[in-house]
């Protein structure tokens, strides 16, 4: 099962700047980006439906220049829900009344179907006068064109291009595209593999479809971005590509090399993984010690799944350092 809530936390949490400058640009103008900071994780309990709910992605922001403060709130939903816009409303009054700070929420629509488009807003009605009327941004992956992004140097559309509106005999070529912007943006190498690791999980090939990947993406970079590009590519799936060059003795080596290059790609995304751990740590608690960083980096693949979900309940190194205590 793909874990959405975390795919895109991590993505939006990491590419936070991009993100507003993508889809709120006139806050993302007015905002001091040195004076972003995380809210610990907000859960408010629903007394009635016996549920609790958590704030995905909840920070605190100054408007440059003014001690003025307010709250980004973004939630990302990965299926359809009924009344959700009551619940983006009771997340806005519960945060106004706890911070009594302006808050700007974003509700991400991530799922494919269905495709009727999404309220911005929730509305209340009594004896035919309006008594309530909040609004919200809405980001509704499935009505956006894809195309209308490739003229935008952007970390944060690289990767969301792959979850908008795109025809089946396109995504070899959405892909191809998702990938070139991503080279020409020179991310550092964490970076570009947690976007490389969203694309491929949410545009997986065929063996034909890789093929005209492959082509496509040769057309786009430009000559001096081919080498560094087969580079990075060689490096995420060298691993599996030898097992799979040996698993194609035995089983047909054009299948082989198919499940080499899928099993490349994994590995070289949990490389990726743990750098990028590392820098998120590193904005909740501050400075990591090289102890801590080894004690990370030893951690089995459960143990980094376990960290990167535990990841926001930090606030300082101690709590860190008294988590990866209980690790076995």
């Amino acid at each position: 099962m793909i874990d959405h809530d975390r795919l895109f936390k991590e993505l939006l949490t990491t590419f936070i700047i991009e993100f507003l400058r993508l889809f709120l640009p006139k806050i993302a103008a007015k905002l001091d980006p040195d004076s972003l900071e995380a809210i610990n994780q907000e859960v408010f309990t629903d007394v009635t439906a016996g549920e609790k709910h958590e704030v995905d992605i909840l920070m605190k922001g100054r408007v440059n220049g003014e001690d003025t403060h307010f709250l980004i709130q973004i939630e990302n939903q990965s299926s359809k829900q009924t009344n959700f816009s009551k619940r983006m409303y009771v997340y806005f009054s519960r945060l106004y009344e706890k911070y009594d700070l302006p808050v700007v929420a974003v509700a991400v629509f991530s799922y494919d179907k269905p495709l009727k488009r999404e309220p911005s807003k929730h509305t209340l009605k009594f004896l035919g006068e309006k008594i309530l009327d909040y609004h919200y941004k809405v980001v509704q992956l499935n009505q956006l064109d894809w195309q209308k992004f490739l003229d935008t140097p952007n970390p944060v559309a690289s990767a969301l291009m792959s979850k908008m509106r795109i025809e089946e005999e396109d995504r070899p070529l959405v892909k191809a595209q998702c990938v070139a912007m991503m080279f020409g943006l020179h991310l550092d190498e964490a970076r570009s593999k947690m976007i490389e690791g969203f694309v491929e999980t949410y545009m997986p090939l065929d063996q034909n479809q890789d093929q005209v990947f492959r082509t496509e993406l040769d057309k786009l970079l430009p000559p001096a971005e081919k080498e560094k590009a087969m580079e990075v590519l060689t490096t995420w799936e060298k691993y599996g590509l030898e097992r799979g060059m040996r698993k194609g003795l035995e089983q047909g080596l054009e299948q082989g090399l198919l499940e080499g290059r899928q099993e490349g790609r994994q590995e070289g995304r949990q490389e990726g993984e743990v750098g990028l751990l590392l820098k998120q740590l590193g904005y909740r608690v501050g400075k990591l010690t090289p102890e801590i960083k080894a004690r990370v980096q030893s951690l089995p693949e459960s143990g980094l799944d376990g960290l990167s979900k535990a990841l926001f309940d930090f606030s300082t190194l101690d709590d860190l350092s008294k988590w990866l205590e209980q690790q076995p």
